[in-house]
């Protein structure tokens, strides 16, 4: 049998890559090759691993540093770090994806280059980028459709769903995307699904009424965990765009004036179906913030959330652009 260099081996594909990372008050390093983040604990320093083949986001929050060789081992790995305040929310500085975010992309001259060409092929037609939108919207419906009402673990914390309610909604807002003349009445849409969502998680799980607020400025557990799970889901929508080449600011729907709005239009994908209802669970059960987001990682992860961003945008490029001349 042939041996097997280590240069030869392939890393772990993005889609199915098992961490999300959150640090705070702490410093990532390079430490013997690894690359760690040390924290301090009464007079002891203390060193834990990140395993960055198998990592998709670091999030840096509260009192964080990292060091230059550390931003180097993360980039071969095509690890995306975000700059974030405390408890993940909100991001900060103006890179990849609006006012409020700095997503350091990963240099590679290695990302493939066919589903940017397609997505450029259409972008430009008003009537193939709104195709495109609506198919983001209909297989994020497809997503909740499939995931609320079968999941066993939204069963056993107690979010049981009626099927044939949660099935009239998707089927309502399905017709709607598909009638919508423009972008506007999609997005108009969008409010009126989501608001309508947020009654029946609400209801669900009894938590009384609930209004969502601007982000960072809502008070109560429901609306807090909802910003901070949103952006576990941008922070996956990023790694998405940058795995298959597409720039953030091509977007379809979402801020069509920033440079960051393809990541919100991916990250509906699968925002609803897992954040959601997992904001409400948490917020009944009165979870801590860590409790919370390490409850969206494993929906994240046991969902194959990543895996569907990823799958999604490849089809609606290849189906929506038009042949080359």
């Amino acid at each position: 049998m042939d041996e097997i260099n280590a240069t030869e081996l392939k890393s772990i594909l993005h889609s199915k890559r098992a961490h999300i990372y959150y640090l705070e008050h702490c410093r990532v390093l390079v430490n013997g090759g690894r690359v760690e983040y040390l924290t301090d604990e009464g007079r002891q320093s203390l060193y834990w691993n990140i395993p960055i083949a198998n990592t998709t986001t670091v999030l840096l929050g509260t009192g964080t540093s990292i060091t230059q060789a550390a931003m180097r081992e993360l980039a071969r790995a095509g690890v995306l770090v975000g700059f974030c305040g405390g408890g993940g929310t909100p991001l900060f500085s103006a890179n990849e994806v609006d006012i409020e975010v700095a997503w350091l992309s990963p240099q590679s001259e290695y990302r493939p280059t066919e589903y940017l060409q397609a997505w450029v092929r259409f972008w430009f037609d008003d009537a193939l980028r709104l195709k495109a939108a609506k198919a983001i919207q209909l297989a994020r419906l497809e997503r909740i459709a499939g995931y609320w009402p079968r999941s066993r673990a939204l069963m056993d914390a107690g979010f049981e769903v009626r099927a044939d309610e949660l099935r009239n909604l998707v089927d309502a807002a399905a017709k709607a995307v598909a009638g919508a003349p423009d972008t506007e009445s999609l997005l108009l849409g969008e409010a009126r699904l989501t608001r309508s969502l947020f009654r029946l998680a609400a209801r669900t799980t009894a938590y009384g009424d609930f209004t969502r607020a601007k982000r960072g400025s809502g008070t109560d557990p429901a609306n807090r965990f909802l910003d901070h799970g949103n952006y576990l889901a941008y922070g996956l929508a990023a790694t998405a765009t940058w795995v298959l080449g597409l720039p953030h600011g091509l977007a379809v729907l979402h801020g069509k004036t920033r440079r960051g709005g393809l990541v919100f239009d991916v990250a509906d994908l699968v925002k609803d179906a897992v954040i959601l209802p997992q904001a409400f669970i948490s917020a009944m059960a009165g979870h801590e913030e860590q409790e919370f987001r390490r409850g969206c990682i494993e929906a994240l992860t046991q969902t194959e959330s990543l895996d569907f961003m990823i799958d999604s945008m490849k089809s609606i490029a290849m189906s929506v652009a038009p042949e080359p001349a």
